[in-house]
């Protein structure tokens, strides 16, 4: 029982493998710590640029009314699990009066003739829509929430991984110790031990 080293008032069956299991539970309870302000880092970091690059996209985008000269049709998504999209033939005119016409997505119940507004951009085609506060939002939580998870998982391995050797090396610690105690306290003989050998 020679790895027992006891402080003053401690625990005299305390081992030192339990010492570094409660040392690995704060290291992991840290490195949660650490994990939620990594996430919340890059969250944030991600809200800012987000926000930064929306204003500028919006600066470029602008809102036009178009008039729908064709009937709607349906055209696939972009990937194969997004779902198909309602277009139709639409012509506007961009702030130098330029007329446009495109094949442009529009409501699912829009008749030709109809208006619709469309996004444009500085030359007047059709854009996409400048991101929005929940697509900015979404999308830093979803970073942030994988960075938290990442840093999480990453440290949690580790720690599971020194955790299993810790755990061999306190088996093997038992295993001798029970071979130096069991034959005296079961009266048993090891081999190659007499009646008279202590």
């Amino acid at each position: 029982m020679h790895h027992r080293s006891p402080a003053a008032g401690g625990n005299p069956l305390r081992r030192d493998a339990d010492r570094t299991r409660t040392r690995l539970r704060a290291a992991f309870a840290l490195a949660c710590l650490l994990a939620v302000t990594c996430g919340v880092a890059v969250g944030r970091t991600a809200w800012t640029d987000a926000g930064r690059d929306a204003a500028e996209i919006a600066r470029h985008r602008h809102s036009v009314a178009a008039v729908t000269v064709g009937e709607t049709t349906h055209r696939a998504g972009d990937g194969p699990s997004t779902r198909p999209v309602t277009v139709a033939r639409a012509t506007w005119r961009d702030h130098e009066n330029r007329i446009h016409t495109e094949t442009v997505p529009v409501p699912v119940v829009t008749r030709s003739g109809d208006t619709v507004r469309l996004w444009v951009d500085d030359a007047g085609q059709a854009a996409s829509a400048p991101p929005g506060t929940p697509d900015i939002a979404l999308n830093a939580i979803g970073l942030g929430t994988g960075a938290a998870g990442a840093v999480a998982l990453a440290a949690g391995f580790a720690l599971y991984a020194r955790q299993r050797i810790v755990d061999a090396r306190s088996a093997q610690e038992w295993e001798r110790e029970w071979e130096s105690v069991e034959p005296r306290w079961s009266g048993r003989l090891r081999p190659g031990q007499g009646a008279g050998d202590d």
